[in-house]
Formats: C-alpha cells, structure tokens, sequence
C-alpha cells in the first residue's frame, strides 16, 4: 500500500476518534441550567408522562469516554492506524500459522503413523477411513457431495469407475497435482448438425443406450480417426488422459442425447484442483487410501 494511504487512514481514524470525544464533551455542556414549562421537548406518553431536555446522566458519558480510551490504546497495541503493526506486532496471518504450527506438532505425528502403513493396509484399516473421512469432509464434499457419489460434472467416487485410475500414484497424484482434462468440440469435423446427430447416436450406442442406425454405423471410421486418439478405437477409454469408458453405463455429464450432444458440440473441460501443497504428502496419502476404500465397501468406509 502507498506512503499516503497509511496516512490517510492513520489520519482519518485519529481525527474521527478526537472528533467523537469532542462531540461528547461538548453534548454533555448542553441543556437547560433551570428547569421550566419551556425545557419541555413535547413528547408526551400516558396523558401526563412528558420528556424533559435533559443532559446524558454522567455514568453514561463515562462509558464513551471509557469506550474511546479504550479504542486509543488498542490502536496503540495492535494494527489499525494505516501501515502502523502495533506494539505487539500481533497479525491476523501470524496467528493462523501460528495456529496451523500448533496443530501441525499436535496432529501431525499421528498422520505419520498412517501414512507409513502399506497401502492395501491403510486402504483397509477403519481407524485410518475415520481419519480420511474428516480430510474427506473438510476437502471434497463441495465438489464430490457429502456421500462421495458426485453430480453432473464431478466424479462419483464409490462406483468403481476410475477415469484416472485406482492405483496409489493415480490416486495420489489426482490430489496432490490436481487433473484436466479436455474434451475439443468436434462440430466442425462432424461437418455440422447433421454429422453430430449421427455421432451422438452412434456414442450412445456403443453403450447400449440406443441401436446405431445405418447412419450411425457409418460414423465409426469417424469416430476412430477424431475420438480415438483420447477413447479408444473400441471406447473403453483412457486413464492415461482421463479419457472415459464410452462403453458402460456411467456418464460423467449425463447419457441423454442432450447432455451427448452438448459434450460434443460444446466439449468439456474438467478440472479437479491441487490439494498437495495444502494437504502435504501425509494427509495426502491417507485421504487417498480413504477414497479408494469407499468403492470396495461403502458400509466400512466411514463416510461422512
């Protein structure tokens, strides 16, 4: 922030603060020294309950003195007046690493311990799913949903069906690094609408969602030169590229022939984030083997 505008703020917030204190005293100073019919401010409750002007009771001036003394010195201890850290140089970041540190030589050791299990055993042990459990609603549920089984869009993680794969490192390197992957739209090379009907059902019947027309039929040398390269000339996908499965019954983005043509006219761009340098490689691990557990048995998998 500019030289100025630390003083801008130190100097507005000092001047507003003496300017309060000045109000005061001089409100205190008002009001009638001799009280009469015509100290009266005409307000009138219950027929015979009127309001006098008088002056604030002193007791109450005291408290916003007290308040403003009170404000002075914490601007003295703390941060507020512009580039200003106060006396004890306390921050609101200071305090959350400090926090985080604390919770870090708290939590972390136990962390260590889970982490240093073999895979297949910490996939399988329950006290490791409860710790994973509490990573895996603190970090993936706005995305995945408290139940792990996803929305349009987000991957439904107690299926089975692993668009990146189910191994360790696959699983690892989705949270840690993140994913993206890209799906082109293909209008063009489709050579327009009709060429993207007769895609979209031969798609949709390489899954047995529909039976493929002649038309249809006759987009698979077509589907083997533009989709293939990601899909697979049979369909079957690609973890390598995060390339799903077009021959099974799950569809990241829906199956209707809507939700199929918008993919392919529209493509799709899925990102999953990065959580490695939030989680560190520890958590990272545990709430890895948690995810995988929750499609081999979602009654011991601790969800959420």
């Amino acid at each position: 922030m500019p030289t100025f505008w630390h003083i801008y703020i130190a100097a507005g917030t000092l001047i507003t603060i003496v300017f309060c204190g000045w109000l005061i005293a001089w409100s205190a100073k008002q009001g009638p020294q001799n009280k009469g019919d015509d100290d009266l401010v005409g307000h009138v409750w219950d027929g015979d309950l009127e309001e006098w002007n008088n002056p604030l009771p002193k007791w109450w001036l005291y408290l916003f003195f007290i308040t403003i003394f009170w404000g002075l010195g914490y601007l003295v201890a703390y941060p507020g007046l512009g580039g200003y850290q106060g006396m004890l140089g306390w921050s609101s970041s200071g305090q959350y690493y400090d926090e985080v540190d604390a919770a870090a030589a708290r939590y972390e050791p136990i962390y260590e311990r889970f982490a240093a299990m073999e895979w297949d055993d910490l996939v399988a042990d329950a006290e490791a799913r409860q710790l994973g459990a509490s990573l895996y609603a603190s970090y993936c549920t706005t995305c995945h949903g408290s139940d792990a089984r996803g929305a349009k869009g987000f991957p439904n993680l107690a299926d089975g069906e692993w668009i990146w794969g189910d191994s360790e490192q696959q699983i690892v390197t989705s949270i840690k690094t993140g994913r993206n992957a890209v799906m082109p739209v293909l209008t063009p090379a489709l050579g327009g609408d009709e060429g993207v009907t007769n895609m979209v059902n031969y798609v949709r019947s390489l899954s047995g969602l529909v039976e493929a027309d002649a038309a249809a039929e006759a987009m698979q040398p077509m589907f083997v030169t533009l989709c293939s390269a990601c899909h697979g000339a049979d369909g079957t996908g690609n973890q390598l590229l995060g390339a799903q499965d077009l021959t099974d019954e799950i569809w990241l983005y829906g199956s209707s022939e809507e939700d199929v043509r918008s993919t392919i006219v529209n493509g799709r761009n899925g990102i999953m984030p990065a959580h490695g340098e939030l989680l560190g490689a520890n958590r990272t691990k545990i709430l890895a083997a948690y995810v995988r557990s929750l499609s081999l048995d979602d009654s011991a998998a601790g969800m959420p």
